[in-house]
């Protein structure tokens, strides 16, 4: 089987190796696709977990072979989950790290990982019927959760970038308002104890940038009692907050990542299953996809963002 693997910052080779057999408990997966994550990126740029590796963690494809004991799968099966490393033609999995993929629902959409952050973004972020919402950042992840958060029934989506491509692209999939960082106006800004009482700010914010930009503005946009909510992957050193300001507010700070496997396994089940019924799709976000051999141009399209650029997903028969 063909592997891919950084060799240098940036730079990265494909390798010969035996196809795996599965051992007691695994399953062999073909790998049909496999996402491009931002969590990769600054380990692909500056080679900082080591050399070589071997990345991708959002693969779906089917089951090739399953070893003893393994009755949840059988080969021919379509499967997605969380298993790792994914950028090649093969790859292990346990048989929790696997969902069959339903009927009808492509590849490209299946990617489990991603997918159940989202849906695991949602159910943490304690939107409510009629709520203001902020979404700051519109990478894919702030996309595909804007996309959910429609199906919660809030009554006006605010989503930021300084991005005009993203911002346009936030209205075309349902954002009310859609303003770069500093086009926010005062009433969605809760800075000054004398609007205490007011109906400044929004009730949920979540930032979805991983940036200190975007954590900072967050903190000013979430009105007293509200909830702030951390979807954003936070990479390159600490952060600051205003811990005085978010005391005053008393906001609730809410981490919006997930690590239970039980958790990870629900929320994999839920995205899977509106996809299957149409209720929600990655589809207008895979926007670019690559062979296994041009896995750098794919990390590169992140950096770069060239036009229409939301996720870009490896397709190893390419």
């Amino acid at each position: 089987m063909r592997v891919s693997q950084l060799i240098a910052p940036q730079r990265s080779e494909i390798i010969e190796l035996p196809d795996p057999v599965p051992g007691p408990g695994e399953i062999l997966v073909e790998v049909k696709a496999c996402g491009v994550c931002a969590s990769e990126l600054h380990p692909w740029h500056d080679g900082t977990w080591g050399l070589p590796t071997r990345f991708g963690h959002e693969p779906a494809g089917v089951v090739r072979a399953v070893g003893s004991g393994v009755r949840k799968v059988a080969p021919g099966d379509r499967v997605t989950g969380f298993f790792a490393p994914a950028l090649s033609d093969l790859a292990l999995a346990e048989a929790w790290q696997v969902e069959r993929i339903p009927a009808g629902v492509p590849f490209e959409q299946a990617l489990g990982e991603p997918l159940a952050c989202l849906v695991n973004a949602l159910r943490r972020s304690r939107i409510e019927v009629g709520d203001r919402v902020a979404l700051i950042g519109l990478g894919f992840m702030g996309l595909g959760l804007l996309s959910l958060i429609r199906l919660r029934g809030p009554r006006e989506i605010i989503a930021i970038d300084p991005r005009p491509e993203a911002r346009e692209r936030a209205l075309s999939l349902g954002a009310d308002r859609a303003l770069a960082p500093d086009e926010v106006p005062d009433d969605l800004l809760l800075t000054k104890f004398a609007d205490w009482d007011g109906p400044t700010g929004c009730d949920v914010v979540v930032e979805g940038s991983g940036t200190q930009a975007g954590l900072t503005l967050a903190g000013r946009m979430v009105r007293a009692h509200g909830v702030l909510s951390a979807m954003g992957w936070h990479q390159g050193g600490p952060r600051s907050v205003d811990a005085e300001m978010w005391g005053w507010k008393a906001i609730d700070v809410v981490n919006a990542h997930m690590r239970r496997q039980a958790d990870k396994v629900e929320s994999l089940r839920i995205g899977l299953d509106l996809i299957a019924a149409g209720r929600f799709s990655l589809a207008p976000l895979v926007s670019h996809t690559f062979g296994l051999e041009h896995i750098d141009q794919a990390f590169q399209h992140m950096i770069e963002k060239p036009h229409g650029f939301v996720k870009a997903v490896i397709v190893p028969s390419a």
